[in-house]
């Protein structure tokens, strides 16, 4: 008589843990569910059962959720067809929401595969089966609902008694006893960039500067204007403990003043916009959009403030952005450049060449007007210089100059045609009036 064949069953152990406690022990709780799981198909080794090496763990996943990396790579082997039986320990392994596991027992029947839990035993293919199924399951989600309720309920206990809670720890503080702890250095890094908000006005000024002098955060990372206004807007550096909105006082001592932080507040809530054209009228720069470094790309203007004064500079964008830059000019002085820039400009303004040509320029528009006239204005622009406003000077360069490129051994200037053209039209008003 001749044994019948059995058909062999591949069987996939589906382990999981809501928390990442104890996961770090030589022997978890995903090994004693593995370990249960792996005996029972040992003793249905005669039915055909035979368990699968690749190993389906998901450490530190809640079941309320189907978004979990090793019950995905499951869901895509079953749709592969490389598994017959999905065996758990429990049901609520593999889910603690009715409606998650509905949608798994779909692609189960859909797909031919079997569902088994060790501790749970049940037969689906019955309508009592299912029935029985779904209480345990609708058990299972009224325990996760549950568990979750408490926990809401005690975090917000405890944030309402001031407690520091997990999450976060933001920058000038050091988890101590599981409480925030001052972090003096960081601490004096907050202080200095409230302090030095309220002269700048501008987060996009500030982030510049601090990413130009290497400030970063207690993470490594550059301080850009996003995480700036993470950090003016926390109200954990005023000692106190924020929940939903609400602001409790803390067990941790504040970094920042009351007096500072509603300063820094008070500017915070005006237009950006509005901070941003006060930012530009307080620290001028004549050469905007004009300078470029020896590799070819812009320097933007920056500043900062030692002492009480106030330093500027135009710095290539490489620096700004934190990118590796080979450029042999990283960093310029604006007062430098700006006034070379100046001088070069006047020189090329009484040369002969420009001359002729801005005369050219005005001879079509202004009838009359001669070679000597026009040198003659244009030599005039030198003692009227230092009395223009800066918005003024800014107006007459933007004008005037095409591109500026900065070179290793001096400057390079490219004046605009129309520059001249414009030049002239202005002259001609001084000529008239004359």
């Amino acid at each position: 008589m001749t044994k019948p064949l059995v058909r062999k069953l591949r069987c996939a152990v589906y382990t999981r843990k809501s928390t990442e406690e104890g996961l770090d022990m030589e022997f978890n709780s995903l090994d004693a569910q593995r370990e249960a799981c792996s005996s029972y198909i040992a003793s249905q080794r005669s039915e055909g059962w035979v368990e699968l090496a690749d190993r389906y763990d998901d450490g530190g996943f809640s079941g309320g959720t189907l978004e979990r990396p090793a019950l995905k790579r499951l869901m895509a082997d079953i749709e592969a067809g490389r598994v017959d039986v999905v065996v758990v320990y429990k049901i609520d392994r593999l889910s603690r929401s009715l409606m998650d596991f509905a949608r798994l027992v779909e692609v189960f029947d859909r797909c031919g595969v079997t569902f088994v839990s060790v501790t749970q035993s049940f037969n689906t293919t019955t309508s009592m089966g299912r029935l029985t199924l779904n209480v345990l399951l609708s058990f299972a989600q009224f325990e996760r609902e549950v568990i979750g309720e408490r926990i809401r309920d005690k975090v917000a206990a405890s944030r309402r008694r001031g407690m520091w809670m997990g999450g976060f720890v933001p920058m000038g503080y050091r988890v101590q006893d599981r409480k925030l702890v001052v972090h003096e250095a960081e601490a004096a890094v907050i202080r200095r960039i409230f302090e030095r908000f309220l002269k700048v006005g501008s987060a996009t000024l500030l982030a510049r500067q601090l990413r130009a002098e290497d400030v970063c955060s207690h993470r490594g990372r550059i301080i850009d204007k996003k995480t700036l206004y993470r950090i003016l807007r926390n109200r954990v550096y005023l000692g106190l403990a924020v929940h939903k909105g609400v602001a409790y006082p803390g067990e941790h001592a504040a970094i920042i003043s009351h007096a500072l932080w509603d300063k820094v507040q008070s500017i915070l809530r005006e237009s950006p916009r509005v901070r941003a054209c006060r930012a530009r009228a307080a620290t001028p720069a004549l050469l905007k959009g004009l300078l470029f470094g020896p590799t070819g790309r812009a320097m933007s203007p920056s500043h900062t403030r030692k002492g009480g004064k106030l330093y500027r500079y135009y710095v290539c964008q490489a620096l700004l952005k934190g990118e590796a830059e080979s450029s042999p000019i990283r960093r310029v002085s604006a007062a430098a450049i700006e006034a070379a820039v100046i001088d070069q400009l006047r020189a090329l303004l009484r040369s002969p060449e420009v001359v002729v040509a801005t005369w050219r320029a005005a001879g079509p528009q202004i009838e009359g007007i001669s070679e000597g006239a026009v040198r003659e204005a244009l030599e005039r622009l030198d003692p009227l210089w230092e009395e223009l406003f800066p918005a003024e000077q800014t107006r007459i360069i933007q004008l005037l100059v095409q591109r500026i490129d900065l070179k290793v051994d001096g400057l390079e200037l490219r004046l605009r045609t129309q520059g001249l053209q414009h030049v002239a039209e202005e002259l001609g008003e001084f000529w008239r009036a004359a």
